[in-house]
């Protein structure tokens, strides 16, 4: 039964959060800490069923989507191209990887006071943010990527007659998916945290305006609801999408072993 139980793709998805909400339960009912600071899993519940009712969590939801989507895309945009160039050529890279390095050291949360002053409190400047937090790892993990390319494969396709565009094409690019899978699952994974804190800093709405909106309220609860909703939207875009995507990438044209399935 046990092994039956482990086994189980809904099992393997929630039992390790059993122990989690089990512990999170006890520490509200013992009232460990004050209400005023703690809530337990019956209060978020509640919260979650008045928010629903009144239409508020799905709008925030949506705005909060909606900078996620279009950080992602020109992050995407400028960070795919941008990547290979810099690993395609070998002057470009020795000049821009310092570069690289400098701009990937400096937290995006950082870029946020200047960038209130450039665009004010908008869409823009979220959407910058985004894009910084996700081209910059992406760049990366391409030219890592392509490094990883065995230099006998572009040898053998050009002695067969290949030009450079067409060893690009159907050497390099291939042979740096599975890199640049990781990359935008780690980008993605940056930009949704940058999406949280550029919300609760410029944002007038948005998941992460709300909890900090609930907590200047004193609404401890809806603050522990915008955490859980915030976990579990990115768990299931991850499990869902983002997981999968690089599982499939890597098991069609890695060079490595096919990664084992971890749920």
């Amino acid at each position: 039964m046990w092994l039956r139980c482990t086994r189980s793709g809904t099992f393997r998805t929630l039992g390790p959060f059993v122990p989690v909400v089990a512990l999170w339960w006890l520490l509200a009912a013992l009232e460990v800490f004050p209400e005023s600071f703690f809530v337990g899993p019956p209060a978020v519940v509640d919260k979650l069923g008045e928010m629903l009712e009144k239409g508020i969590l799905p709008g925030y939801l949506s705005d909060s989507l909606t900078r996620l989507s279009y950080g992602v895309g020109v992050g995407l945009l400028i960070g795919l191209p941008l990547g290979f160039a810099v690993a395609m050529f070998t002057r470009l890279r020795r000049f821009c990887w310092p570069i690289l390095l400098f701009f990937q050291a400096i937290a995006d949360i950082a870029w946020l006071p200047i960038v209130i002053v450039w665009f004010g409190f908008g869409l823009t400047s979220v959407t910058f943010v985004l894009t910084y937090t996700i081209v910059f790892p992406l760049m990366l993990s391409i030219v890592a990527g392509v490094e990883q390319v065995p230099r006998e494969l572009v040898r053998a396709a050009r002695s067969l007659g290949a030009g450079r565009w067409r060893v690009f094409l159907e050497v390099i690019v291939p042979g740096a998916l599975p890199s640049v899978a990781g990359g935008i699952r780690t980008g993605l994974g940056y930009g949704w945290r940058a999406l949280v804190a550029a919300e609760i800093i410029v944002g007038t709405s948005g998941v992460g305006f709300m909890m900090f909106d609930a907590r200047r309220t004193g609404d401890i609860s809806q603050v522990f609801l915008g955490m859980a909703v915030l976990g579990v939207l990115w768990y299931a875009l991850d499990a869902l999408i983002l997981a999968p995507f690089e599982r499939a990438t890597v098991e069609r044209w890695g060079m490595v072993r096919t990664m084992e399935d971890d749920g």
